[in-house]
């Protein structure tokens, strides 16, 4: 079970793991493991950027189902684009790890954790993660390329041809880098001057470098959904602890290797919401929904708001059933774990926070977690579709 639970989270680049004592384990083992996340990252890339859009009106109406946009595929052919995004991401990897290099780590260190970063798994080669090597910048390089591995890989794709005003006009790019900003320079503030704890169990008073660092560090790897970790934040105060839980929610962008309900639905949910707010005092104001320039129809926002909802409920659900199988844990951890492994983030709060694992749990439980791990990966509809003849018959 415990086999199957660590190539699941490999596969599905959640970064959960049941094994300890990392710094001493085979280098066959360590490089397995970020291999498998690398693989999952680039097919979760292929399918939802190349493949799905591409493949009929079943599977655009699934694609539309699971970005919840109305927006094309990259290139109309499957194989071109598919090429291309094996070419991106292969370069965006091999970019960081010349730089991880360069910054200090071995080359095997660096190979493992490029591989990790840019699948947004997590996956480390020790039990401290990233600040067992106590680099700033190699902090900094991880950070730049968890934010490029969150991103949507269709822009880069348009990058490649000089699109460039397409790229910089993105709503949903603008909200996701906004988002990161913005909480990193809440926590800052938050745990600026208070002892923080270092995942190699290391505390000191954080001067304002160090807790811009660190906030950075967190709110990255949270909101990409990456589950790397430089400090102990189950220790930090509750508001820079709900933002992160929030983060888990939300995740990176569409067409990214990123989990979580994805920025682009979040935002129209919340745009729809307030056409409903205003309406309900307004009742003859007729204003389409819009992300970007472009009109949202109601395909597009029912399949955003459902999507939305199914995420609570299997959050719900997930939670009760994992209270129910071990009675001795409290909400927290429960909650977190749950949301952890929907969302692909991999280390969440309480006993299974930045410095724990998953091992304690019965099999039982890491059964039940896989399912969440492989539902969230999938996006809920394009596991539970698959599976419907009607679907395939239309």
């Amino acid at each position: 079970m415990n086999c199957y639970f660590e190539a699941v989270s490999g596969l599905t680049t959640v970064g959960a793991t049941i094994i300890s004592g990392l710094d001493e384990m085979p280098r066959s083992i360590l490089l397995w493991r970020a291999l498998t996340q690398w693989i999952g990252g680039l097919g979760i890339i292929v399918l939802f950027v190349a493949i799905l859009p591409s493949l009929g009106a079943a599977t655009k109406r699934l694609f539309v189902a699971e970005t919840g946009t109305t927006r094309s595929g990259v290139r109309p052919e499957v194989r071109q684009t598919a090429r291309l995004l094996w070419i991106i991401y292969s370069c965006l990897t091999l970019a960081q790890l010349i730089a991880l290099r360069l910054a200090g780590m071995t080359w095997f260190d660096a190979t493992c954790h490029a591989f990790s970063t840019l699948a947004t798994g997590g996956f480390s080669t020790r039990d401290a993660s990233a600040a067992a090597f106590s680099s700033p910048g190699i902090e900094w390089i991880i950070i730049l390329f968890m934010i490029l591995g969150g991103a949507n890989f269709g822009l880069y794709c348009q990058l490649v041809r000089r699109r460039f005003r397409a790229v910089l006009a993105d709503t949903e790019l603008r909200l996701y880098l906004g988002s990161i900003a913005v909480v990193t320079a809440i926590i800052a503030a938050v745990i600026v001057h208070t002892s923080i704890t270092s995942t190699a169990g290391q505390a000191a008073s954080a001067t304002t470098v160090e807790a811009v660092r660190a906030a950075a560090f967190q709110t990255a790897t949270i909101q990409t959904t990456t589950g790397f970790a430089t400090s102990d934040f189950n220790q930090w105060p509750l508001i820079a602890k709900s933002l992160l839980v929030l983060l888990m929610f939300i995740g990176g962008c569409s067409g990214s290797t990123s989990g979580g309900i994805k920025v682009i639905r979040v935002w129209i949910v919340v745009r729809a919401l307030a056409g409903e707010i205003e309406r309900s005092f307004r009742p003859n104001v007729v204003r389409p929904v819009r992300v970007g320039g472009s009109i949202i129809d109601d395909t597009a926002m029912r399949a955003a708001m459902s999507y939305f909802i199914a995420v609570i409920l299997l959050w719900v659900v997930g939670t009760g059933v994992l209270l129910l199988l071990e009675p001795a844990i409290d909400f927290t951890t429960a909650g977190t774990a749950v949301v952890a492994c929907f969302s692909t983030v991999g280390p969440g709060l309480g006993r299974v926070g930045a410095t724990e694992t998953y091992a304690w749990l019965g099999e039982p439980s890491k059964l039940m977690l896989c399912g969440v791990m492989l539902l969230g990966r999938l996006e809920i509809f394009a596991l539970l579709v698959l599976f419907s003849i009607r679907f395939w018959r239309d």
